[in-house]
């Protein structure tokens, strides 16, 4: 249920393809009138789908939601590999196409856990600025390769030009944090005796969140090989400079997008909790809530529940005895119990 009084909750939103994260949430600001909100995890401008957005206070939640694995839908174009492994990006390197027998099997080859080098064109940082702007600048950037996990990767269509050779195909992917599908993409082409590069990216769930149940998810339409070749050639006829629509797009002034927004504002309960991966924990009475929000050490005395009984590596959402969501608790792998954060 919305609370329309108040601007704290998490709100999930559909990112349109062709829109920064960040200029994606200006409906999320306007709908509830608050400047405080964070996304819990970045969009690349030309991918489309699900924004998983704290709002109010509730902004201290961002950087624990970021720990869920995410689910992807991938089309990849062969043949071809992009500076950016996306179409936007300039061809940097060309080759023959793969067979689907020769496809399946590096799909293959990329499930499980793996180490995986990062984009030259990615947030990482290196020496204080972001591998992203060194790349732009020209200079040459070589990331780690970091351990990552992909849970599954389901072929579910090609495209095959006269030869019978996989000219375009769309995965679908469950990864772990910090996975680049478009790396994935240049590794499964490349596995295959091939180049590939996305042209097309739509994120379909947050750990337990999902597209189906985000504002504006009804806008936009079928995800295929068809809908993400056509909506690269639309975007890439319109301009290909930096100030093109890939980068510079803003949400219209949607009333409809706004009024589905309140509509969905979700606050904390402890339904919401386990969607967030969270256990649930209960203060024992008005006092213990006092010492909780204070930042008193945590003990059993404070709760309904013994702490030594809880999940080791595990989030535990606070709640005082009138169900009012108060913060985040965190057992360690040791036993050590500590506050993640507290909401006065």
């Amino acid at each position: 249920m919305a609370n329309l009084t108040s601007p704290d909750g998490i709100v999930l939103l559909a990112k349109k393809p062709g829109l920064t994260s960040f200029s994606s949430l200006h409906s999320v600001k306007k709908a509830l009138n608050t400047t405080k909100v964070g996304h819990t995890g970045t969009l690349d401008s030309f991918a489309q789908g699900l924004l998983v957005v704290c709002t109010g206070r509730l902004t201290k939640l961002a950087g624990n939601i970021t720990e869920f694995n995410k689910s992807y839908e991938a089309v990849i174009k062969f043949g071809e590999e992009t500076d950016t492994l996306e179409y936007t990006g300039n061809v940097i390197r060309t080759s023959p196409l793969p067979s689907e027998e020769t496809l399946k099997s590096s799909i293959e080859k990329f499930t499980g856990n793996i180490l995986q080098a990062p984009p030259a064109f990615s947030a990482v940082h290196v020496n204080g600025k972001r591998a992203s702007e060194l790349a732009r600048e020209g200079k040459s950037v070589e990331l780690p390769p970091r351990p990552i996990t992909v849970f599954d990767a389901e072929l579910t269509d090609t495209r095959l030009n006269e030869k019978g050779l996989v000219e375009y195909c769309k995965i679908n992917f469950t990864v772990s944090k910090g996975t680049y599908i478009r790396c994935l993409a240049r590794d499964i082409a490349k596995e295959a005796g091939s180049s590939g590069h996305l042209v097309g990216l739509f994120r379909t769930r947050v750990g337990n969140f999902d597209i189906m149940d985000a504002a504006g998810a009804g806008e936009l339409g079928e995800f295929s090989i068809d809908s993400a070749i056509r909506a690269a050639s639309e975007a890439l006829s319109e301009n290909t400079n930096e100030s093109s629509n890939i980068t510079r797009a803003t949400y219209p002034d949607d009333t409809k997008l706004k009024e589905e927004i309140k509509e969905k504002l979700r606050n904390i309960d402890r339904d919401t909790a386990t969607l967030c991966g969270f256990g649930s924990i209960t203060l024992k009475d008005e006092q213990s809530e006092k010492d909780y929000c204070n930042g008193k050490p945590l003990r059993s005395a404070l709760f309904t529940t013994n702490l030594h009984e809880l999940a080791p590596s595990a989030c535990y959402a606070v709640f005082s005895k009138n169900e009012v969501f108060r913060g985040l608790i965190e057992k360690e792998s040791g036993g050590l119990i500590r506050h993640r954060f507290v909401i006065n």
